[in-house]
């Protein structure tokens, strides 16, 4: 099967969407398919790999991370692929990507499909607030209704993106299928030595973010948990926050009102491979309290390399820890989050429980399954068998 995928952001862009294409495009060609990405030119080396096709584009107004591909270049750019004769397109965000993939998919005759990676609608008011937040929730609702009503079929990544969608309005078919996870590529890091650059010493309580350092992530309520543990029981505790992103210097600054410079520990975007293995081996627990995450692939990472996960149990993230193994949930309440976390800090024989637990447990979602489940949906849209379902369509393995 040769697939296009469309996507107005990708690597060297670092966010889920990024992992998502690539870790579904690398699966899909190991099982003998033919993939193609356009995606935008960032102005910056890239070293893509074949059949990555890249659009000039401009920056983004009040978004300095992303860029939108121009118009008139792309459609240049996708009147060059029609020769290779696609038998889906896969649109994988709602911008300038979405219009010319079903513009393009009705043109060449093919099923439109698209993922709904994002939560829009506790995403835009954090960063265009000159409407308030009810008013950017019915923009989002409508826009996503719209749109996806547009498609012959919509790839979830979980069962709450899933009931979400349904309340929107979304009548078209839907398969929950989420990334899931290439073990291969998360080997063993150094977290000692990674402690030992971040002037963290041996023995001393350290948490780990990794993520996108955005206002939706909820890292300010983290911050308060690290204040809540340094006020009472561990006053020499670390938090490394490993991202870049609009929030950084509001937490930097709240980290300097609530008390915290020395402990905390920003370390921005690390490659995937050891250095980023290192820093979540780095860490004794591994916190997240996102209230957008259509997955939290994140939770599965942390797992995967025996780091246990203390999180709150939104959205995406539910999926994940509905399981209860290699991870505590918590509330989004600072005392009882940081009552979690104190006992995984505390409690060796816990950790280790915790530890072995996730590394099971995230082998469970090993990209095969979910590339070979997109697949299925892919012959079923091109055969004319699509339906809906209340179930999830993903089985773990």
């Amino acid at each position: 099967m040769k697939i296009l995928m469309l996507s107005d952001v990708y690597f060297p862009r670092v966010n889920g969407v990024s992992t998502s294409i690539q870790t579904f495009r690398c699966e899909l060609q190991r099982l003998g398919h033919e993939i193609w990405v356009v995606a935008p030119d960032y102005g910056q080396p890239t070293a893509d790999e074949d059949r990555i096709c890249r659009v000039p584009s401009r920056q983004v107004l009040l978004d300095p991370e992303d860029r939108m591909m121009r118009p008139n270049l792309l459609s240049r750019r996708l009147a060059e692929l029609r020769a290779h004769q696609f038998d889906i397109v896969h649109i994988q965000t709602p911008f300038v990507a979405h219009y010319a993939g079903v513009r393009l998919a009705q043109q060449w005759g093919v099923p439109c499909v698209e993922t709904y990676h994002t939560f829009f609608e506790e995403y835009l008011f954090h960063y265009l607030p000159v409407l308030p937040k009810r008013g950017w929730r019915a923009v989002a609702r409508l826009l996503s209704r719209r749109q996806c009503n547009q498609l012959n079929g919509l790839v979830v990544p979980s069962q709450a993106m899933r009931e979400v969608l349904v309340q929107y309005g979304v009548r078209t078919s839907m398969r929950v299928i989420p990334t899931g996870m290439p073990l291969e590529s998360f080997q063993e890091g150094d977290g000692a030595a990674f402690r030992s650059r971040h002037n963290i010493a041996i023995g001393q309580p350290t948490l780990v973010f990794v993520g996108r350092v955005a206002f939706e992530k909820n890292i300010e309520f983290l911050l308060h948990v690290v204040r809540e543990l340094q006020q009472t029981t561990h006053p020499d505790l670390v938090l490394i926050i490993a991202g870049e992103g609009p929030a950084e210097t509001s937490l930097r600054r709240l980290g300097t009102t609530l008390g915290l410079e020395a402990n905390l520990r920003f370390v921005r975007y690390l490659a995937r491979g050891v250095e980023l293995s290192s820093c979540y081996q780095a860490g004794d627990v591994f916190v997240f309290a996102s209230r957008t995450e259509t997955q939290g692939l994140v939770l599965l990472e942390a797992m995967s390399l025996g780091v246990p996960v203390v999180s709150t149990a939104v959205m995406g993230t539910r999926d994940i820890l509905a399981a209860n193994q290699g991870a505590l949930v918590a509330e989004e309440n600072v005392a009882g989050f940081a009552t979690q976390v104190r006992r995984v800090l505390d409690d060796a024989e816990l950790r280790r429980r915790l530890c072995a637990e996730g590394r099971i447990y995230a082998r469970q979602w090993a990209a095969e399954g979910p590339a070979q489940a997109l697949l299925a949906f892919y012959a079923d849209l091109r055969a004319g068998r699509v339906t809906d379902s209340n179930a999830q369509e993903f089985s773990k393995r």
